[in-house]
Formats: structure tokens, sequence, C-alpha cells
């Protein structure tokens, strides 16, 4: 398991040159290599609950790290060989990056936003719940990629 700021790295480090990556964008994407580690694996690929907050999913760690730059991209003098140090790992991200990398934070906010997603369950059902946490329950993040990953499975 890794700190949400490991991965948040990772990112920066390996693409932040070539894309313009927001403090929105960093934390959807961990966010969302969060939830897929966890819908293929079982396993938390983060020591930290994602929180539901008005715009979507936040990793407050990545948050608070990164929220000086506003909307703008985050500029960082990160090694482009920036590792987990674990290959498997930096593959997966690297095939995070692949798939959602091409998206911008406000579209990949919006992908986290749908009915149905972990976030929309926590955010608006949250009374129903006798909730007092705003944290989205792994059981939901790991259920909803388990069943994207089933969707994309059969086609």
């Amino acid at each position: 398991m890794y700190t949400a700021n490991n991965i948040a790295d990772f990112f920066l480090g390996r693409y932040a040159a070539e894309g313009k990556i927001t403090p929105m964008k960093l934390i959807k994407l961990v966010y969302i290599a969060h939830g897929w580690y966890l819908g293929l694996t079982g396993k938390a690929l983060i020591d930290e609950n994602p929180e539901a907050w008005k715009y979507g999913p936040v990793i407050p760690s990545v948050y608070h790290s990164y929220k000086h730059f506003k909307n703008s991209p985050i500029r960082c003098e990160h090694d482009s060989e920036v590792t987990t140090g674990s290959e498997i790992i930096d593959k997966f991200l690297d095939r995070i990056w692949k798939v959602y990398g091409k998206y911008t934070g406000t579209q990949l906010s919006a992908k986290t936003h749908m009915p149905g997603t972990p976030w929309d369950i926590t955010w608006n059902d949250l009374k129903d719940r006798n909730r007092s946490s705003l944290q989205i329950l792994e059981t939901d993040i790991k259920e909803h990629y388990q069943q994207l990953a089933s969707k994309n499975a059969n086609g």
C-alpha cells in the first residue's frame, strides 16, 4: 500500500511534462487508480480513505499538497523515471494514465459524479445511511470498480 502522495508523485513525475495536470485532475487520477486497483485486486492501493466533497471524490492529502496551484497546471521537478518500486504497480499506473490521462480534471470529475458512483452514493444518500462521515466506503468503491471491470470484460 502506498500513500496517496506517492501515487500523485508517480503521475506527476512521469506525465506532468506531457500533459497539463491540474490539482483536480491529479486528485481524480489517484482516486480512479485506487478504485480500479481495489476493484481488480480487492486490495487498497493507497492508505487513505477518499472523501465525498461537493465537487466529487477527494483525496485530502493530495488536495492539501497541491491546492496552491488552484486551477493551474502543477509545475514540478520530478524525474520522469519516477517509480513506485514495483514494476507491476508502475505498469498498472501507466495503464491508468493511458486510459484517463487524456481527460481534463473537469471531465474526470464528471465521470466520478455519475449516478450510482461511490461519490454519488455517499454524497446524496448520506442521510439515508445515518453516517456522520463523508468518507467514501471502501466497499462502495470496490463494488463500483468490480462492476465496471465486469462490463468491460463482457463487451
